[in-house]
């Protein structure tokens, strides 16, 4: 695709983003591009999510002019090309911090040891003025990336953590340069010279920007593996010849070859052989599922025994894998409440400290002990350089981008930031019945015939031939009963589905209906003679589905769709979590209870047509409940999207369903109590790193400014404060990667 061209969606990696100042400058600077509708910078992975309308060249023109670099990201990047990228940022890093740290060393230790000669003598001006030069090439070498992003901030008059760093270490060279020249004129304590520390804070904080790549890169770590899965090549059969080809040469239709232990290329249908098949790392299910002619396969499972040939259905960017992938991607660009919160904050943070820095400057030089000059010029450096807001900046978007690389680990895809942190503040829960309680595959366990002219089979003929072309799990139960008799079935004319009800059609001149109790009585077909039946069929679990003919009711066919076995122990977790839970169904009063009951759940709605539960979710949310709802994602896409939190239950195939905030990509219940508690551990963890950075620069920046001085006669040296800075994003980023280890239970 030629990226020049207009796009909806572009994601963008951007290089030199060091703080949340540059999240800011960033954004802005893209939101002043005409089309462009919404911005998300992800700080912590260092990309930008841009939608709208605007030129790609644009784009990247746009962060160019802000001060950094920019590149289109590819849908599928090399995930050890994107390591080996960050290992060279890791390198380049450390050689930066080494240079500095064993210059600045050498300073400290000569000063410590008294070898360095006093600056009023001719010897010792000349070598002074050497050490500042040097000092000079050590700072542009270990520190131009931050001077070049400080310039480029001044110029769009905004502030940033280079600001901080460039006033702070360009002012200590400045001063010792003064200090050098005019010593002669400076009381005795004031002739100290500040390289050493100008050096070692650049040490100090390119190895924290170290050692936090080297962290932050193992955040994407799920996301890499799932990069990791799509192989290069496909073994695909042309004119019977069977041909190696990379992955983008693969068409629709193509029959492809799979051997025992090769990953799967693309999606499709299986269409000779047999295997079983490994999809643990897309589903978080950990048994291998048994593939036979006509099951789906999906891109990145692997194929544990047997060969097989299967059609693709689906290549490319529409691949169960390729929409996984997008969804976790925008889920950890995306920014949920609180993050926006702390962007506010570090919006008007630098500005802030600046001014903190001046007026510590001004009270020292005014009030302060001799040489004032040296101890404002000290403590106003101190605060530059330990107020960084790296930490603050880190502290949500780490989290969210390891907490949505676990999740999809589990078998969990979020798609929203906000859904992260709403999931866990969920006080009702609403199911859905079939599919989502029950296993979704109901069979067809009966056919009760009450009129003499019709057979059970032929009841059955007619019912499965109203439903050809149907997609409810009800239809397929009918068909595959008929399938399996090898019925022949009938054209029918005049189809009519209604929703919720049943459907009707014509056949032979005959009207037939098939649904619901509520679908007979509004054709006025009296069913006083079966309402016993109805009765036990409902207290067993099963659905009655009615047949009639030209008015008459010819039989009752009931299906039995069985609860999953692992729904009851779901619904006592959401019971144990503090959850209300509602199970909300088209079906009668009766059945809805029976299922209910086996599942645990105390609160049903029954015989709610599916344009009716987003009602239902508002009535809740007027009483103040936090409403999640878990449906198929279809049926139920109004309410789910009405929902404070949409739960889609779906198969890997099934993932982009547009109407839910969180995909479970297996059908199980316990994933969604694993979603909710992953939310939970999240925003703890969200609010752990936002008070650890705020108190970390609420209580330091009083520190650096001397506040303790004038009781203990502590001041805090500059250089301790680069290392203080610099740890405390390490921390924050260290915090963040526990979540990668989190046990669910």
């Amino acid at each position: 695709m030629n990226m020049n061209t207009h796009q909806d969606e572009v994601q963008l990696s951007i290089l030199g983003m060091r703080c949340a100042g540059c999240v800011s400058a960033i954004e802005g600077a893209l939101l002043n591009i005409a089309g462009v509708s919404s911005v998300s910078v992800n700080f912590a992975d260092h990309n930008a999510l841009i939608r709208g309308n605007a030129e790609v060249d644009l784009l990247i023109k746009s962060v160019k002019e802000a001060g950094f670099d920019a590149a289109v990201m590819e849908e599928f990047e090399d995930p050890e090309a994107q390591e080996q990228l960050e290992l060279i940022r890791y390198h380049q890093l450390i050689k930066k911090a080494t240079v500095a740290g064993i210059f600045g060393a050498f300073l400290m230790l000569t000063d410590m040891l008294d070898g360095l000669p006093d600056m009023t003598t001719t010897s010792g001006h000349w070598f002074w003025s050497e050490i500042a030069l040097l000092t000079l090439s050590v700072l542009v070498y270990s520190g131009w990336h931050f001077y070049s992003g400080a310039i480029k901030s001044l110029q769009l008059r905004q502030a940033n953590m280079d600001t901080l760093i460039a006033l702070g270490t360009g002012s200590a060279w400045l001063y010792s340069c003064v200090v050098i020249d005019y010593s002669a004129y400076l009381p005795s304590l004031a002739k100290h010279a500040y390289f050493e520390a100008a050096v070692v804070i650049l040490a100090f904080i390119n190895l924290g920007a170290a050692l936090e790549t080297l962290a932050r890169g193992k955040t994407s770590l799920a996301i890499r593996q799932l990069i990791g899965l799509q192989p290069r090549t496909a073994r695909v059969i042309r004119e019977g010849e069977t041909l190696d080809i990379y992955i983008d040469q693969v068409g629709l239709g193509e029959s492809i070859r799979i051997r025992p232990g090769e990953k799967i290329p693309v999606d499709g249908i299986l269409i000779e052989g047999s295997s079983v098949v490994d999809e643990s790392m897309l589903t978080g299910e950990s048994i291998p599922l048994e593939k036979v002619i006509g099951s789906e396969v999906v891109a990145g499972t692997v194929n544990l025994s047997g060969s097989f040939i299967f059609k693709a259905t689906r290549i490319g960017r529409d691949t169960a894998l390729a929409q996984i992938i997008k969804s976790v991607k925008h889920a950890q660009n995306s920014k949920p409440e609180i993050a926006r919160l702390a962007d506010k904050i570090s919006g008007i943070f630098v500005p802030v400290v600046v001014a903190i820095s001046i007026f510590t400057f001004i009270v020292w030089w005014l009030i302060g002990p001799d040489p004032a000059i040296s101890y404002a010029f000290v403590t106003s450096m101190t605060v530059l350089v330990i107020a960084c807001p790296c930490a603050l900046g880190l502290a949500t978007p780490i989290s969210v981008m390891v907490a949505v690389g676990r999740a999809a680990q589990l078998g969990i895809l979020i798609r929203k930031g906000d859904a992260l942190q709403t999931a866990g503040n969920t006080t009702c829960l609403i199911l859905d019945k079939t599919g989502t309680v029950t296993q979704g595959k109901p069979n067809l366990s009966s056919i009760e015939v009450l009129d003499k002219n019709y057979t059970a089979d032929q009841i059955l003929q007619l019912a499965a031939s109203i439903e050809v072309g149907s997609e409810h799990p009800l239809a397929k139960a009918l068909l595959t009963a008929a399938e399996n008799k090898q019925l022949n079935l009938h054209k029918v004319d005049q189809f009519e589905a209604l929703s919720g009800f049943g459907v009707s059609a014509m056949l032979n001149n005959q009207r037939i209906a098939l649904g619901n109790k509520a679908l007979l009585d509004a054709e006025h077909i009296n069913l006083d003679h079966v309402t016993p039946i109805l009765d036990k069929l409902a207290l067993q679990g099963q659905t009655p589905i009615l047949l009639a003919v030209d008015t008459v009711l010819v039989g009752i066919l009931s299906i039995a769709d069985p609860i999953k076995t692992d729904s009851a122990l779901a619904v006592q977790r959401f019971i144990n979590l503090g959850i209300r839970v509602i199970m909300v169904t088209g079906d009668n009063l009766i059945t809805a209870n029976a299922i209910a009951h086996q599942a645990g759940v105390t609160e049903v709605k029954a015989q709610v047509l599916p344009q009716d539960k987003a009602d239902i979710v508002k009535m809740l949310q007027d009483q103040g409940e936090i409403v999640g709802m878990v449906g198929d994602g279809i049926n139920d896409a109004p309410a789910l999207a009405q929902a404070d939190v949409g739960f889609a239950i779906g198969t890997g195939t099934d993932v982009a369903i547009e109407s839910a905030d969180i995909v479970i990509l297996q059908g199980s219940l316990i994933k969604i109590a694993e979603a909710i508690q992953l939310s939970k551990v999240t925003v703890s963890n969200i609010k752990q790193n936002l008070l650890g950075a705020f108190l970390y620069n609420t209580l330091s920046i009083p520190v650096a400014a001397g506040l303790l001085y004038p009781i203990f006669g502590v001041l805090l040296n500059p250089m301790i404060a680069g290392a203080a800075m610099a740890m405390s994003s390490l921390t924050v980023v260290s915090n963040a990667n526990r979540l990668r280890w989190l046990k669910i239970d």
